[in-house]
């Protein structure tokens, strides 16, 4: 049953969010039937399950046990697994692991903008354009940067040992937050903007007009950050365009955006 709870989870959310944007839309002549709604979905079936098992299973039987013999020749696997949250009452390790893996996501999302090839790894979900800011996009991205979030949270997650309890419940609610923050919907949340993200916050995130290396709004589950570091942006009317220079040249199907990156970074790769 708990291999199933992610995936339950996952229906049970996106048919929430998609009834809530049905009933209750921001962008009047939005469509929920609409072009490149199947390459959406493709993104949204492969990321949210697939590939997260097939890296796992790759990093376990390839990468790990490498990374574990080092640090155990240069005797740091006891501060690396530290396992500082194991005697917490569940609870706690809930709030701590929202908090921080939380923290470090806004810091990678700092990252992929700021860090050239990694904004090749981005554009994906930057590709978002106007009339396809809704609740699906929120899984549009590149394999690349999904390993490049999992290879960095890995750190933290050993280092704390969360239960699986608590691992589980930073990504459901994650996901449902990911989901609210592109929704079509005219959520803002009042005084509580400040702490969690929200449609209103992160549609300024895919302003076309934002400058790709130092945009705003990177926050995942939490705004905090963002207003904590001066990088927050919310106006009460949302951008008027959506995407980034060049969007119009980015591939609109699920295969051609997942081998984008390497397209852009391994020189024979450009021709094809």
């Amino acid at each position: 049953m708990l291999a199933y709870l992610y995936p339950i989870s996952l229906a049970a959310v996106s048919a929430l969010v998609m009834a809530l944007e049905h009933f209750f839309p921001w962008r009047k002549g939005q469509k929920q039937l609409r072009p490149r709604l199947g390459s959406d979905f493709l993104h949204l079936v492969f990321n949210a399950h697939f590939l997260g098992v097939l890296l796992a299973g790759l990093a376990d039987r390839f990468l790990l046990p490498h990374v574990d013999g080092l640090l155990a020749s240069q005797g740091w696997t006891d501060a690396v697994y530290r396992n500082a949250a194991a005697d917490w009452p569940i609870w706690l390790q809930i709030v701590v692991a929202l908090v921080v893996l939380d923290f470090v996501q806004w810091c990678v999302h700092n990252l992929l903008h700021r860090v050239p090839f990694l904004w090749e790894f981005h554009k994906a979900h930057h590709s978002i354009v106007d009339g396809e800011m809704d609740w699906i996009v929120s899984f549009r991205f590149s394999w690349l940067e999904v390993m490049v979030y999992k290879a960095i949270l890995y750190l933290p997650m050993v280092f704390f040992g969360f239960a699986w309890e608590a691992l589980m419940f930073h990504a459901i609610f994650g996901t449902l937050i990911g989901h609210l923050n592109h929704a079509n919907l005219d959520w803002g949340y009042g005084p509580w903007r400040y702490v969690l993200n929200s449609p209103k916050m992160h549609i300024w995130h895919h302003d076309y007009d934002g400058d790709e290396k130092t945009t705003v709004n990177f926050g995942i589950i939490f705004s905090m950050w963002d207003w904590i570091f001066r990088t927050a942006k919310m106006p009460a009317d949302p951008p008027k365009r959506l995407g980034f220079e060049g969007v119009e040249e980015f591939p609109p199907n699920f295969f051609a955006q997942e081998i984008w990156p390497l397209q852009r970074l391994i020189p024979p790769l450009k021709a094809h």
